[in-house]
């Protein structure tokens, strides 16, 4: 297990980005490639397993639930991380409706598919109970039914969690002014920026709508110098257009670097129009999270297909 969680430093690496626009306005933006980390359990779902798996082996547990939607990262990586390490894996998962033939969800849904193949057994629940799956009575549901766990939060999201997202930024990320990352929880920000160094802000680009998450970081860092850029999610979680998928497609094709729908193409995306708007000071040297969540292009292009939009293409 120990010799699986010390990767990441074989893989991770800062790639420079070269655009017209960034010369124009004289800065830099390089992209942390978290995503290369390992093929199904990259980028902040690594670091957030990391700890938590490492704990569930200290206690000696043998199973790990968790929770998520149909199409969560967390739940593919924590499927692939329990193939790979020998663990069990249960996944609790938003959408009752998602049983009624599970043969066809598992063929239509990418990520439900391959984590069964991963060997993750399956619960669904309505929306309803799934609002109170924190409840010490859903808890205790849980465990007449599965017996002994360690559970680990929807999205992965705890202390343990922070812990492996702040190893992220290294001694060598010091040189940049600013830290760019997608935001679904708040977990990963969190982590960055305790690991910030004293002239560095980070900046936040939500993949959900609300003002939620400001609360949400706060319970996991006590530093100030950050802030949540609000205007990039396109129209909440999951969702995105024909202009998102256009900046992937070409930005892959410039870059050869991919873009996941969901969390690094807002952020990227985001990224650039404040470039162009003259955001970042000249001389700013910006480093952006790939914070992997690759495997969610598949099913964003089945949705893509059905509203005849145009299909990520990397």
């Amino acid at each position: 297990m120990q010799n699986f969680f010390s990767s990441e430093t074989k893989f991770s690496e800062n790639k420079q980005i070269k655009h017209e626009l960034l010369d124009k306005a004289k800065v830099s933006l390089d992209i942390k490639r978290e995503d290369l980390i390992h093929q199904y359990v990259s980028g902040n779902k690594f670091r957030k397993l990391k700890y938590n798996l490492l704990e569930a082996k200290n206690l000696e547990h043998n199973t790990i639930l968790t929770f998520g939607g149909a199409y969560s990262n967390h739940i593919a990586a924590t499927a692939a991380a329990g193939k790979i390490l020998g663990l069990k894996t249960i996944g609790v998962i938003r959408g009752e409706e998602l049983a009624n033939n599970l043969d066809k969800t598992l063929l239509e849904n990418d990520t439900l598919g391959f984590a069964a193949k991963a060997g993750m057994q399956f619960k669904f629940i309505d929306r309803k109970e799934y609002r109170d799956k924190e409840s010490l009575s859903f808890r205790n549901k849980l465990v007449a039914e599965f017996g002994d766990f360690y559970l680990i939060p929807e999205g992965g999201t705890n202390d343990l969690a922070v812990k492996g997202c702040q190893e992220i930024l290294t001694n060598n990320d010091i040189e940049y002014d600013i830290i760019c990352c997608a935001v679904g929880t708040g977990c990963t920000m969190s982590g960055i920026v305790n690991s910030t160094g004293p002239n560095q802000k980070v900046l936040g680009f939500p993949a959900l709508k609300g003002d939620f998450l400001s609360k949400e970081i706060k319970k996991y860092t006590s530093k100030t110098n950050w802030n949540l850029i609000n205007e990039y999610h396109f129209g909440g979680y999951g969702k995105i257009n024909e202009e998102g998928v256009n900046f992937i497609n070409n930005f892959y094709d410039q870059q050869h670097i991919p873009l996941d729908p969901v969390y690094t193409g807002k952020m990227v995306f985001g990224i650039f129009d404040l470039v162009q708007k003259g955001f970042f000071i000249k001389n700013t040297r910006i480093l952006a999270v790939h914070t992997g969540g690759l495997q969610g292009i598949a099913g964003m292009n089945k949705k893509l297909k059905k509203k005849k939009l145009p299909l990520i293409t990397i």
